[in-house]
């Protein structure tokens, strides 16, 4: 069982839903679960900024449609905080105008209100991992906005979609586990999934991600699999 930061070792965990009977819901399931701690709720991005900077929570499950601030402007301060937290964007919404901007804010992982309860907490610990976590819906989308030309500037996806401008010619430096890992972590794979895939411990699999990270300059995992799709390293048909 994962191990969290919080009080008796659990992940704390801020809800942001401008609908009381939704964070309701969220509170009362996830305190089922003895490795998870609701530290708090808000009501609007605004309330939930202040709650951060105040609880500094692990995750914060982020809704996008709020009054008086809403999630994608609440992740991007959030962001700016001297905190470890991360952000889950907890939407209805799976078009481009909040995918885009929501990853760009700095959001961890994009799901959508109808993932199953397990999903969500599987969400919430591999985000305490640093591991993101796609609705398949926002992955495809994601997926094909990535492989739009980069020149086509008309199309919307071209414009907001998140990008790595590390050079393709960096991945001349990649060892072929090191591909492979790659292409694993474009698919979606976590890093216990990695390892059993390739028969290698999960420290290791962590090992070759920081290697891959340090020769493409890339920062995180999201980079390194929007590079991947984008230098057809992802193998993902």
């Amino acid at each position: 069982m994962t191990t969290g930061s919080g009080d008796d070792g659990k992940i704390k965990v801020l809800v942001v839903d401008d609908h009381q009977v939704v964070r309701q819901g969220l509170r009362t399931f996830l305190e089922l679960h003895e490795d998870i701690l609701v530290v708090g709720e808000a009501s609007d991005g605004r309330m939930a900024v202040d709650m951060v900077r105040r609880l500094t929570p692990d995750i914060v499950l982020m809704d996008l449609m709020m009054p008086v601030l809403d999630g994608i402007g609440a992740t991007a301060e959030i962001m700016e905080m001297d905190v470890d937290t991360r952000v889950i964007a907890l939407t209805s919404f799976a078009e481009d105008d909040q995918v885009f901007p929501a990853i760009q804010a700095g959001a961890s992982s994009y799901l959508l209100k109808d993932v199953s309860p397990d999903e969500l907490v599987d969400a919430i610990r591999a985000a305490y991992r640093g591991e993101p976590r796609l609705h398949p819906d926002v992955a495809k989308k994601l997926m094909e906005a990535m492989r739009a030309p980069l020149s086509s500037s008309s199309h919307p996806s071209a414009r907001s979609s998140p990008r790595s401008d590390a050079p393709a010619s960096a991945a001349s430096e990649l060892t072929e586990r090191e591909r492979e890992v790659i292409r694993a972590v474009a698919q979606g794979k976590s890093n216990q999934e990695i390892g059993n895939q390739f028969f290698i411990s999960e420290k290791t699999v962590k090992t070759h991600i920081s290697h891959i990270l340090a020769k493409l300059g890339l920062k995180d995992r999201t980079q390194l699999a929007i590079y991947a799709i984008r230098n057809d390293l992802a193998d993902l048909d």
